[in-house]
């Protein structure tokens, strides 16, 4: 049998491989909603998950330790804040992007876990397999998200959900031990009052067997015993010696039982190896997350939160004080709450107008102590911290009455020089004595965009303020032609030519929330011709009105 080189196993679907040319957006803080401490630097974005990722990926690149995301399953079932009926390889077209978006964030040392149930899991898991690589694939955790079963279900009544976890690198990547439990320390007893504190006793005989571990003990009570059955002695006969004199071996009170080996809770590790299944009464289920999410907002209840104890249970696992978690199907708001409350730096994106009517305000209960609901009583929360609140810039280049690509009319000087920085893989960072120097890509080169007629007079003072080893680029509407070679180490380049093909312009929304799925009988190419939920549509429409008001100020850019 033959094999062609060019195969390879893959889980393949209609529109793969037409993935979105994303455009780079610059955020803007809305400092009205920004909340607490000013020092943080929590984010809490509204707008398209896909395009914020995007917008994140500049600055955060390899920096992310823990990503949780919950995304729509494709239930079939309508929720109130999804739409979450999607044909499968719609489903998977638009969560691809976003996997590899959140691949390249993850750090190192990071992992990604996903929520995700029967639907759509294995589906994901082959799709995770080829972003990540199979070999970095670390369990599929179980949870157990109801307690009653379900006495109309047709077939089985399920109890569960998956939650894939993915590290980026396995080989670096090693979960923190979870705290020591009452109910796991109470087996620690002191029935001889060793000097050594409390101990537990665990079994002395192993079912590998040896023969230079099968020999005779004689007990303190007299009595000759051997291993049982075809088992033997864990340790050799001198080693054995070793611990009776140690006395790390127990007899029973009598000194007539089976030697047994003293554990010491002194000896054992700060905590416990997190187990793959998660029941209810470790980590919460729906019931709970439901309540937690009421006490927030009763009139318009999310419909599908998670529980304070099940992210909080990841965020453990996963991060230490001071480590970056997303979240970017941020829901209700319940990871941003748990990071926050867990010392951890967060940054939370959500589109739908729960990010305004639930995220928004829960946030704010988190950073002044009011919410004592979740995890607050256990970890004794009093509040802290705070957020930023960013919105998407609308899209850079918009057509105008003659089809032509135009600067949008939003942005100010200060959003296009921004903005100008981050298509051309610039640090946008405005020198506080030297106009030109916007921003940077290493320490000598620089960009500088302006609205200015370019002219030679114009480049030659800029030039002689130029240091031999600088390089600069210059982004402008318009310059004389003379510029364009004048000087070696500074590039002149047109604005909107230079950035027409990069990527998508004028393109808002790259939502989850499909409504209309395309019949069997269309073509292949209708598939990526969704249509987005009016209310998606108008929160775009604010997010844009938004930018145009606020931007004639001075706002905080990103």
């Amino acid at each position: 049998m033959t094999y062609n080189n060019k195969q390879k196993l893959e889980l393949t679907w209609i529109g793969k491989d037409q993935q979105p040319q994303l455009e780079p957006r610059i955020l803007i803080e809305d400092r009205e909603k920004s909340f607490g401490d000013r020092n943080c630097q929590n984010m809490l974005i509204h707008g398209d998950n896909l395009l914020a990722l995007k917008a994140l990926e500049q600055e955060f690149t390899g920096k992310i330790k823990c990503i949780y995301i919950d995304p729509p399953y494709n239930t079939g079932n309508a929720f109130d804040h999804y739409d979450d009926s999607l044909e499968h390889s719609i489903w998977l077209n638009l969560i691809k992007p976003r996997i590899e978006l959140l691949h390249r964030l993850l750090s190192d040392e990071g992992s990604l876990w996903i929520s995700i149930d029967d639907d759509e899991s294995h589906y994901l898991k082959i799709l995770c397999d080829e972003i990540f690589g199979r070999k970095n694939f670390i369990c599929n955790v179980i949870w157990e998200k109801k307690f009653s079963p379900q006495n109309d279900a047709k077939w089985l009544s399920d109890s569960h959900d998956h939650i894939l976890v993915y590290a980026k690198s396995k080989d670096i990547w090693r979960p923190n031990l979870l705290p020591r439990t009452e109910s796991m320390d109470i087996r620690y007893k002191n029935p001889d009052n060793d000097v050594r504190g409390v101990w537990t006793s665990s079994d002395l005989t192993v079912k590998t067997y040896s023969a230079s571990t099968d020999y005779p003990i004689k007990l303190p009570s007299g009595r000759i015993v051997n291993p049982t059955g075809s088992r033997c002695w864990s340790v050799s006969k001198d080693t054995f010696e070793a611990l009776v004199s140690e006395n790390r071996i127990w007899f029973g009170e009598t000194g007539n039982n089976m030697p047994r080996l003293k554990r010491f809770l002194t000896d054992v590790q700060d905590g416990s190896v997190s187990k793959t299944i998660w029941y209810r009464n470790e980590v919460g289920d729906n019931q709970e997350a439901k309540k937690e999410v009421k006490a927030i907002n009763n009139e318009d209840v999310f419909t599908t939160p998670k529980p304070e104890r099940l992210i909080k249970r990841i965020v453990e696992l996963a991060s230490n004080n001071s480590d970056w978690i997303l979240d970017s199907f941020l829901g209700s708001g319940t990871t941003s709450a748990v990071a926050n409350k867990m010392g951890r730096k967060w940054i939370g994106v959500e589109l739908g107008d729960h990010c305004d009517t639930h995220c928004l305000p829960r946030m704010k209960q988190v950073v002044t102590g009011e919410d004592q609901g979740g995890i607050s009583e256990s970890l004794d929360w009093k509040g802290g911290g705070g957020f930023k609140y960013y919105y998407l810039a609308p899209s850079l280049l918009q057509k105008d009455k003659y089809d032509n690509w135009v600067i949008d009319k939003s942005y100010n000087p200060e959003m296009l020089a921004a903005a100008m920085a981050k298509h051309e893989g610039f640090r946008f960072s405005p020198d506080e004595h030297v106009f030109w120097k916007q921003g940077q890509s290493t320490e000598k080169d620089f960009i500088f965009t302006t609205t200015t007629f370019v002219t030679v007079e114009y480049l030659d003072k800029i030039h002689d303020e130029m240091k031999p080893e600088e390089a600069l680029l210059i982004c402008c509407k318009a310059f004389q032609k003379a510029c364009e070679s004048r000087f070696t180490k500074i590039n002149i380049k047109k604005i909107p030519q230079m950035l027409l093909g990069r990527c998508e312009f004028g393109k808002d929304d790259y939502s989850l929330n499909i409504v209309n799925v395309p019949l069997e009988n269309e073509p292949a190419e209708s598939v990526m011709d969704t249509q987005v939920n009016q209310a998606e549509k108008e929160s775009t429409k604010t997010i844009s009105k938004k930018a145009r008001k606020q931007d004639k100020s001075d706002p905080t850019l990103f």
